[in-house]
């Protein structure tokens, strides 16, 4: 694809492996040559919605993710599998009667609309992996917070909460990825004002004559901030994902 992204428009079909390369086509998709491209303001919709829906599923999933993890009910545990379901459940079954809702309710080509609908895919991940994270952490710091005078919020927020700092930096990313690359929902739930980037590099396909190249590379750029977030808190992320993260 970053070869592809390098071809003229004449060389984008041709096998041989020797070219010229150009970074003509990233000017032409950040709109620097040519006509002006949207791209940039596509890149800025893309992370408000993804970073919102990450914000979101933190606010509500860590408090879930804990109580799951420490307090057992009677169907807790059909609970959980509801929620996990959201996650598993084909997006095509719920896209139709959501399109309606949206244009009802106001909510469709919105940077809101978006964040509700994207953290519907990124919570579950955030609830069921730090549940796993939770409960490996021992309930003996909690209990020895508790006898020297901790509330158990306060217990919550200077125990638990930094010694979970890697499972929830490891699920940040997780759940920005998951978010950021979506495709089906900003497809069928926006038209300009909060397209996404994985949307609007089709755009660049064009009608009769496919710029095959101007589509890699917007896809090469709209894969570089997920890579430069994952590089940045790679130290968390092993930690996280070594430390009872992925265990169901």
């Amino acid at each position: 694809m970053v070869l592809l992204s390098l071809k003229t428009t004449a060389e984008q079909t041709s096998t041989y492996l020797w070219f010229t390369p150009t970074l003509e086509n990233y000017g032409t998709v950040l709109g620097f040559v040519g006509s002006g491209s949207s791209y940039l303001r596509f890149m800025l919709a893309t992370l408000i919605s993804s970073v919102g829906a990450v914000l979101v599923s933190l606010f509500i999933g860590i408090p879930m993710a804990y109580a799951a993890a420490r307090y057992r009910f009677r169907g807790s545990d059909n609970l959980m599998f509801t929620l996990l379901s959201f996650r598993f459940a084909p997006e095509l079954v719920v896209i139709i009667p959501l399109s309606v809702l949206y244009q009802q309710l106001g909510l469709y080509d919105t940077y809101v609309g978006m964040i509700w609908v994207l953290q519907l895919v990124t919570m579950p991940l955030v609830v069921w992996i730090l549940r796993s994270f939770f409960a490996e952490l021992p309930v003996e710091l909690e209990q020895a917070a508790l006898l020297d005078g901790y509330s158990r919020k306060q217990a919550f927020a200077k125990i638990v909460l930094p010694l979970a700092r890697p499972g929830i930096a490891a699920v940040c990313l997780l759940a920005f990825i998951f978010a950021w690359n979506n495709f089906i929902f900003p497809f069928t739930l926006t038209s300009s004002n909060a397209q996404t980037v994985t949307v609007s590099t089709l755009g660049f396909l064009g009608g009769n004559h496919p710029r095959f190249n101007l589509v890699a590379a917007g896809a090469v750029m709209a894969a570089l901030p997920p890579l430069t977030l994952a590089l940045f808190i790679q130290r968390y992320l092993v930690r996280g994902l070594s430390f009872g993260a992925v265990k169901g």
